[in-house]
């Protein structure tokens, strides 16, 4: 019995341009992956940043709403006012190691809408900086009549 065998080595090999297309595809591959991760990262990173200005924000305005304001005493109290909320500068709370903190600036603006009905608009921005120093602003506008 006689068996043919083919050349084997001739046949069953890659050719270069092959394993370079190959190597191509695999390392696009990799570099997409990795720039979905370190973006996802940021957009995670920023979402905290933002949530924790948010808070200081929130915080703010509850302040704010929580003031007496009676226009039937006398005599008449008034403490939403602008002179009562002056701007503060606190730092975000975010998880942090070191000295890499970052501070948000809290600014309240009290508006009179009307007088009859009493309405005042209470208006609060927390300005942050995040990543190469752009600046966001997180606002929250309210509106409050007189306690009585």
């Amino acid at each position: 019995m006689v068996m043919i065998v083919p050349k084997a080595d001739k046949c069953r090999a890659f050719t270069l341009a092959e394993v370079l297309i190959a190597m191509g595809i695999s390392i696009l591959t990799m570099v997409g992956v990795i720039y979905g991760y370190i973006s996802s990262c940021k957009r995670a990173e920023w979402s905290a940043y933002s949530l924790a200005a948010q808070s200081l924000a929130i915080q703010r305005i509850e302040q704010a709403r929580a003031c007496r304001w009676d226009t039937e005493a006398y005599p008449v109290i008034d403490e939403l006012v602008a002179s009562n909320f002056p701007p503060v500068k606190s730092v975000l709370d975010v998880p942090s190691s070191g000295t890499n903190l970052t501070y948000a600036t809290v600014t309240t603006t009290i508006t009179q809408i009307g007088n009859m009905p009493s309405l005042r608009m209470i208006k609060v921005d927390c300005e942050w900086t995040f990543f190469q120093g752009k600046k966001f602003t997180n606002t929250l506008v309210t509106y409050r009549g007189p306690d009585s």
